[in-house]
């Protein structure tokens, strides 16, 4: 039963996956957005209408995740914010005019194609339990990745970010990329664990404990993310942070899934391979964006060697 369900739940998870890319990818425009006018008007933008608004769109994507991680695995549902990267660079070439070249068309195009090959390819159950979360969160393997991380990050936000985050982008991308470790296992998590909370049955007092933790460090690593994601609108182009954004948050999410969740359990040999090659090219995709941020192409060059030819 729990596999029919995992398989039942798990196209509803990649349909709202794809929803909340598309409105966590106007996120980081209109928050960039709302940072200019405010410079502009010499004011904060904690109080302009735009940024605002592109706050409310980074809550109602952040929901969508929760339900999107709830009902298919995380291997598939993060890979899918690639389209969240496209319609931002779309949307930004819009409003705030960083115009897409044709290394950023192929981009998107890639982007498209990678993604569509991780559908095609997810694992096709999704079945977890409470004491699978319990198992997971105890393992040796996980507790020390996990340590790891939080003395990385540590040293990222005393000691580096205040010295080299508005000159590097790389500080503040590896800030919020190692944050996933922990916002996506979280709202996974709490969702397996609330039938035991909320149920009709009488609540258990160590599930209602690890549902505490787990919102406390969902809430805390998400304000922790929203705080540098801005810092880093505030210095970088929005379309860079994003791009190089997606690449590392995607790679430390799924990393932190396949050791607490163990997903790739449920893929086979062909799937696995086909999903490292539909990963591969997301994330060439991501940086033929990226690169076209920086970079000119002109025909004009070869057109005038044309004509002396």
């Amino acid at each position: 039963m729990a596999d029919d369900s995992g398989l039942c739940g798990a196209p509803l998870g990649i349909a709202v996956a794809v929803i909340s890319s598309f409105i966590n990818g106007s996120t980081f425009v209109l928050q960039k957005k709302g940072i200019l006018r405010s410079r502009n008007k010499g004011c904060s933008y904690l109080t302009d209408v735009v940024w605002c608004s592109g706050t409310l769109c980074m809550i109602i994507g952040q929901v969508g995740n929760f339900l999107s991680y709830n009902l298919a695995p995380a291997v598939i549902v993060t890979p899918l914010g690639a389209l969240g990267v496209l319609f931002g660079a779309v949307l930004a070439s819009w409003i705030l005019e960083e115009h897409l070249n044709i290394l950023g068309k192929l981009g998107c195009i890639v982007c498209c194609c990678g993604s569509v090959m991780l559908i095609v390819h997810a694992p096709k159950a999704v079945a977890a339990s409470r004491q699978e979360l319990e198992d997971g969160l105890s393992d040796p393997v996980f507790v020390t990745y996990i340590l790891l991380v939080v003395l990385l990050l540590i040293a990222l936000i005393v000691w580096v970010a205040p010295a080299h985050g508005t000159s590097n982008i790389m500080v503040y991308v590896a800030i919020c990329s190692l944050l996933g470790s922990f916002t996506v296992p979280s709202s996974k998590g709490l969702g397996l664990v609330a039938p035991d909370v909320f149920g009709e049955g009488p609540s258990n007092s160590r599930a209602v404990a690890l549902f505490l933790g787990l919102l406390g460090a969902l809430a805390v690593s998400i304000l922790i993310q929203f705080f540098f994601i801005n810092k880093a609108l505030e210095c970088f182009s929005s379309n860079i942070f994003e791009a190089i954004y997606y690449v590392t948050f995607t790679s430390t999410v799924i990393f932190a899934s396949a050791l607490l969740f163990k997903e790739w359990t449920e893929l086979t040999v062909t799937d696995s391979l086909a999903m490292l090659c539909g990963l591969t090219t997301v994330c060439v995709g991501v940086i033929l964006l990226r690169i076209s941020q920086e970079a000119v192409i002109t025909w004009k060059e070869k057109e005038a060697r044309k004509k002396t030819d």
